[in-house]
């Protein structure tokens, strides 16, 4: 629940015109990574429209708890050969309302509600904080190096998405670490992205996240739908089979382009201590 990575999609998903649209001239290369993200640029609304764009606001749901396991089948000792299931957990994922608010030059707060508490993250542009409440991690934590986005872009073959022809991107974090993002070889839209892998049972699973119901924003195409998968693995680390995992939906309800924040948004998050005294 409000996993980093959840963070990380969307901000990424939902940003990355914001960072290759900036100031900086991008280098040129024929069939590049970099001319494939110019393409993307042009396809998610053009380079004049997201360098408009100073801030931008989004609000909607995060699904949590749809990530959990379909019941094992286990040996019952009272039944010959027989075999049980455990209860039957919830098919209904838990939505979670969320405010993220995005600001040149790669600022970010991200805002999450959950149990009566407020979770947040935050990034200035150099560092990053993050505030896990729900988590009784009631202090101000550092982002973890490998948390900080980087902007080297390299093409890395294509491959079939959802039957589609895609561009296989490869994304260098500041840590050296790098995932990959595909882009629809017609549209130039983000099809899909490889997720931070999620340990269960054991067992680290692959994650994947995919981009739906893409919309016009003030010129500008914006996905509303973000699905994450956790791939299955062959075994769990009892050796037992690995269930599915249901995936997860990240709705986006409203998106706001260019309102005025407080500088003091990206700050480092205070904690407000309740006083007892009379």
């Amino acid at each position: 629940m409000f996993r980093k990575s959840h963070l990380f999609y969307v901000s990424l998903a939902l940003a990355v015109s914001l960072v290759a649209a900036g100031d900086t001239p991008q280098p040129q290369s024929k069939f590049s990574g970099t001319e494939i993200a110019d393409k993307n640029v042009a396809a998610r609304g053009g380079l004049q429209a997201w360098r408009a764009v100073q801030t931008m606001t989004l609000t909607g749901k995060l699904g949590a708890g749809g990530n959990q396991r379909a019941a094992l089948p286990t040996p019952a000792p009272d039944r010959k050969k027989g075999r049980v299931s455990l209860p039957t957990r919830p098919a209904e994922e838990v939505q979670l309302p969320f405010v993220m608010e995005l600001k040149r030059p790669r600022k970010m707060r991200f805002e999450l509600q959950f149990n009566g508490t407020t979770a947040v993250q935050v990034f200035d542009g150099s560092n990053g904080w993050k505030l896990r409440p729900y988590l009784n991690r009631r202090v101000v934590e550092p982002y973890m190096a490998e948390e900080l986005k980087g902007t080297k872009v390299e093409l890395d073959g294509m491959e079939k998405v959802d039957g589609r022809d895609t561009y296989r991107l490869k994304l260098t974090m500041n840590s050296g670490k790098s995932i990959h993002v595909w882009i629809d070889a017609e549209t130039f839209l983000e099809a899909k992205m490889e997720g931070q892998p999620r340990r269960l049972d054991g067992v680290d699973h692959p994650v994947e996240v995919y981009f739906h119901d893409y919309r016009q924003v003030s010129g500008l195409q914006i996905p509303f739908i973000l699905e994450t998968k956790v791939l299955q693995v062959g075994k769990t680390a009892l050796g037992l089979k690995d269930p599915p995992v249901p995936s997860e939906k990240t709705i986006v309800e409203r998106v706001t382009v260019n309102p005025k924040f407080d500088e003091s948004l990206f700050s480092k998050p205070e904690i407000t201590v309740a006083s007892n005294a009379k």
